[in-house]
C-alpha cells in the first residue's frame, strides 16, 4: 500500500540569530504524521526561496549550501527506498531512526518476530504442553498473517503499534474473501492471532487491544453421526477388499469406542488393561487434548481386537490395529459409504460422533460418562452432542405418556 511521503525544507525564522541568520530544518512527512530534523545550516531569511526549496544567491556558500540540501533530500529518498525494498515498518518516526542512526529505534516491536517465537515456544513444548496439531494451527496463522501483510500493505512485517481495530476486520474479511475460509475457520484463525496480541498487551508493547470492538461467533456445526441402522449396515456388509475391510474394522472400533483417529493410529496392547470391574478397558491419553481418556470394551470392540491379533505389522509394532493415512482412510470410507447405501460424507471423525450419539447417549449414559470416556476438558463440548438426540427426546416423552395414561389427568395438571 503507497503512503504519502513528503521532504520539505522551511526557515525557522523564530530563530534568528544575533547577525541574522536562522537554522534550516527538513520536515518529513509519512501518512500524517510529521518529524522535523535539523539541518545544521543556516541562512538569511530575505535569501530563503520557500517555493523552490533553496537558497538565493550565486555566491560560493550559497552553492555549497544548496548542494548539501539537495544530497540531504536525496539521503532521505534513498532511505525511504531501502526501508520499502526490505518491507520495514515504515513510519516518519522509523525513516527518521535509521536516517540519523541506520537503524530502527530500539522500541518498535515488529509483529512477526515475536509471531514467530510464540511458534518456536510452542515446538519446544510439543509432546508436553502441546500437540503437533497446536503447532500446525499456528504455524497455518502465521502463513494466512504473512500473506494478509503483502495482500493489504505491501509488507512482510508490521510495527504492532498500528495494529488497530481496521486492521482487525480487514485482516477478517481477507479471511473470508481471499483464502474462502468459512466463518467458523476465520473466527479461529483470529483468535490464534489475538494470542499474539494479547502477548503483546502482557509486556507492555501494546497499551489498547484492537479486538475490543471486533465481534464475531462461532457458528454451532451439525455434527454428523451414524444412526442405529446405518450402524448395523456397515457391520454387517461383506466387502471384497481385504483393504476395505480393515478400514471398516478400524473406523467400527472407533465407533464402540469414541476415540479420534490419532488416538486408534498410536493406540498399542500395553494400553488395554483390566478395569475395576474385572473387565478389559482401555487406558490411553488423547493426543489432542493430552488428557487421559479410559474406556471400557464393548463385546463388538473386543472382538476386531482379536480379529487383528495376528496380524504381522500389529505383531512387529505391539499396535492394535494396522491403520493407513487419515487420508487414505477417509478415501477409503466414502467408497464403503457408497457400498452400504449411506447418504451420508462418511469421514472418519463420524466415528467418533456416532459413539458419544448413537451407541453411549441414546442408550441411556450420562453425559458425564460419555464426557470422561471422550477426552473431553469441557461437558459443554460433550453437551453438542447431547442437543441433537431427538430419539432421546422421544424416549423421555414416551416414559411421560406411560404416566399420562396410567394417572388421572388431575395428577398431572396442576389448576391454579
Amino acid at each position: 500500500m503507497n503512503k504519502f511521503f513528503a521532504v520539505l525544507f522551511h526557515v525557522k525564522k523564530s530563530k534568528v540569530t544575533t547577525i541574522g541568520t536562522a537554522p534550516i530544518f527538513m520536515r518529513v512527512t509519512i501518512d500524517g504524521e510529521r518529524i522535523e530534523i535539523s539541518t545544521k545550516r543556516l541562512v538569511e531569511p530575505n535569501k530563503w526561496n520557500a517555493a523552490g526549496q533553496k537558497a538565493i544567491g550565486t555566491t560560493e556558500a550559497i552553492r555549497s549550501l544548496n548542494v548539501y540540501l539537495k544530497t540531504l533530500e536525496q539521503k532521505v529518498y534513498e532511505v525511504h527506498r531501502k526501508m520499502m525494498e526490505e518491507q520495514e515498518p515504515l513510519t516518519a518516526s522509523t525513516l527518521k531512526a535509521m536516517l540519523l542512526g541506520g537503524h530502527k529505534p530500539a522500541n518498535i516491536k515488529s509483529l512477526i518476530p515475536i509471531f514467530k517465537e510464540h511458534n518456536q515456544r510452542i515446538t519446544d513444548l510439543v509432546g508436553k504442553e502441546y500437540s503437533k496439531g497446536t503447532f500446525d494451527r499456528y504455524e497455518t496463522s502465521l502463513k494466512h498473517t504473512l500473506d494478509f501483510l503483502l495482500w493489504k500493505y505491501n509488507l512482510t512485517d508490521i510495527d504492532i503499534k498500528k495494529i488497530d481495530n481496521e486492521f482487525i476486520t480487514s485482516y477478517d474479511f481477507y479471511l473470508r474473501s481471499q483464502r474462502n475460509c468459512n466463518n467458523n475457520s476465520t473466527v479461529k484463525y483470529l483468535k490464534n492471532f489475538k494470542k499474539i496480541i494479547l502477548i503483546c498487551i502482557a509486556n507492555g508493547w501494546l497499551e489498547k487491544d484492537p479486538f475490543a470492538k471486533y465481534k464475531n461467533k462461532v457458528n454451532e456445526v451439525k455434527r454428523e453421526f451414524l444412526n442405529s441402522a446405518e450402524l448395523e449396515i456397515l457391520a454387517t456388509k461383506k466387502l471384497v477388499s481385504e483393504r476395505v475391510s480393515q478400514v471398516r474394522d478400524i473406523f467400527l472400533f472407533s465407533c464402540y469406542t469414541g476415540l479420534a483417529y490419532a488416538d486408534v493410529k498410536k493406540l498399542k496392547r500395553s494400553e488395554i488393561v483390566l478395569g475395576l470391574d474385572n473387565e478389559k478397558w482401555i487406558y490411553t491419553r488423547r493426543q489432542k487434548t493430552d488428557t487421559d481418556s479410559r474406556i471400557p470394551l464393548l463385546p463388538p470392540a473386543l472382538s476386531l481386537i482379536e480379529r487383528y491379533r495376528s496380524n504381522p505389522l500389529c505383531i512387529n509394532s505391539g499396535l492394535i490395529f494396522p491403520v493407513l493415512s487419515n487420508q487414505k482412510m477417509n478415501c477409503y470410507l466414502k467408497e464403503i459409504a457408497d457400498v452400504c447405501g449411506i447418504h451420508k460424507t462418511l469421514t472418519y471423525h463420524i466415528a467418533r460422533h456416532t459413539f458419544a450419539t448413537t451407541v453411549t447417549l441414546s442408550n441411556g449414559v450420562s453425559i458425564e460418562s460419555v464426557s470422561k470416556m471422550l477426552g473431553h476438558k469441557n461437558m459443554r463440548t460433550t453437551q453438542h452432542y447431547a442437543k441433537i438426540l431427538d430419539k432421546r427426546v422421544s424416549d423421555d416423552m414416551h416414559s411421560l405418556r406411560q404416566k399420562w395414561n396410567g394417572k388421572n389427568e388431575s395428577v398431572l395438571i396442576s389448576h391454579d
